[in-house]
């Protein structure tokens, strides 16, 4: 499928999306603490209310749909069979279509006229960055954002979580893999022009200072952006053969193509988890082919050999939403799922500080797909490593585990 018709089908499901919702940059600080938390508020009876700013309709709608169609399997699963200690799960998910501005007004509606007890899954860098001061001092826990910047786990915060990967982490592991155990020589970066991009940008040049060798070019662009010729051109000139990419779904197809009709074809394209996704390898024109993509866990095929559990969760899927899982929905459901688990811990007494010490508790949990995640006292970030992913024959294939700078 191609990328105007696969984010047109994105739209629609946004669309239909919105209508069952119950909604429609500063660096963060680390002022948040229990101690200033509404213990009550989001919690009743019959309840307990979760709440994200996501993006439905905008230009990583695959990540914010997904991600909702994950999480509403699971919460879905859970409220048929009662709720958790008696209380069913509410989600309330407001569409920002990943701008900071109507994130913020989201995040404010969210905690102070919705008085969500936490804020779970929100998509995007910027967004949670732009967000998580207000949060904080309201004493509102962010529960794995979905993003992997390095201020979702740094400074440490009792209020945080996360089950993503690392991007700065993925990165420096993608150079230091593919120049020491694939020779490359020339690594380049094209990234986009925010804190998202910065990140990526970040790490492959701290990586490439701790190895001695350096960038050859670099190309910034808008998210917005849709003309990649100009950045081709100049990436080629410089003669990179490795190119680190800050790129997301739309802008990574886009950036292949260009590369693909230039007949440029000797150069690693090398992404990481926000870039990792079936529309980039289902590319018609097959841009997508041989494109890397360093993740905390690998997306699942329908001739995959799957547990019985595991099966069954993607047949549902495909019946309920006529498409196969991608990435975002597995981390859907995963981050639903790690929820249900620290509601049950944390008992029928349920505060925010109980919440996060039964999060705490979770050690050595396995995820549906296979996956483990660890927290603790001092460890809320969950993932300490990545796979290494690429797209062959129209799927992605893992060619290696475990991988790490």
């Amino acid at each position: 499928m191609d990328i105007s018709k696969k984010l047109g089908s994105i739209f629609l499901v946004s669309t239909l999306i919105l209508l069952g919702a119950c909604g429609g940059s500063t660096e963060p600080q680390n002022d948040g603490g229990l101690s200033d938390a509404n213990s009550e508020e989001g919690v009743s009876l019959n309840e307990v209310v979760f709440g994200a700013h996501t993006d439905l309709t905008g230009p990583i709608a695959i990540w914010g749909v997904g991600i909702l169609n994950g999480a509403r399997m699971r919460f879905d699963e859970a409220n048929d069979a009662g709720g958790v200690h008696g209380r069913l799960i509410r989600y309330i998910a407001e569409d920002t279509q990943y701008q900071i501005p109507r994130a913020i007004q989201a995040g404010n509606k969210l905690i102070n006229r919705d008085k969500i007890f936490a804020m779970l899954m929100a998509v995007g860098t910027p967004t949670n960055n732009a967000v998580m001061p207000a949060q904080f001092r309201a004493g509102v826990p962010n529960l794995f954002p979905v993003t992997g910047a390095r201020s979702m786990i740094d400074p440490f915060n009792k209020l945080m979580f996360s089950q993503m990967g690392v991007y700065y982490e993925e990165m420096r592991a993608g150079v230091k893999y593919f120049v020491e155990e694939k020779g490359y020589t020339t690594p380049c970066v094209i990234y986009q022009d925010t804190e998202y991009g910065q990140e990526i940008l970040d790490g492959v040049e701290d990586q490439v200072a701790a190895m001695g060798i350096e960038i050859a070019e670099t190309s910034a662009h808008k998210p917005t952006d849709s003309e990649f010729t100009a950045a081709i051109i100049r990436l080629r000139n410089a003669g990179c053969d490795l190119v680190m990419m800050g790129t997301v779904h739309r802008d990574t197809i886009l950036v292949l193509e260009a590369a693909r009709k230039a007949g440029w074809d000797n150069v690693a394209w090398v992404g990481n988890e926000a870039a990792y996704g079936r529309v980039i390898a289902e590319q018609e024109s097959g841009s997508g082919e041989g494109y890397y993509a360093f993740v905390p866990f690998a997306v699942m095929y329908s001739d995959d050999e799957l547990t019985p559990e595991a099966r069954a969760w993607y047949d549902a899927y495909v019946e309920e939403h006529g498409e196969e899982p991608g990435l975002p929905a597995m981390v859907g459901y995963r981050g639903a799922d790690l929820t249900i688990q620290a509601l049950e811990r944390a008992g029928k007494d349920l505060t925010r500080e109980s919440f996060v010490a039964a999060m705490e508790s979770i050690s050595e949990y396995t995820d549906l797909f296979g996956y483990t995640l660890t927290y603790g006292p001092n460890d809320h970030k969950g993932v300490d490593s990545s796979l290494l992913s690429q797209v062959q024959n129209g799927r992605w294939v893992t060619l290696a585990e475990s991988l790490s700078y």
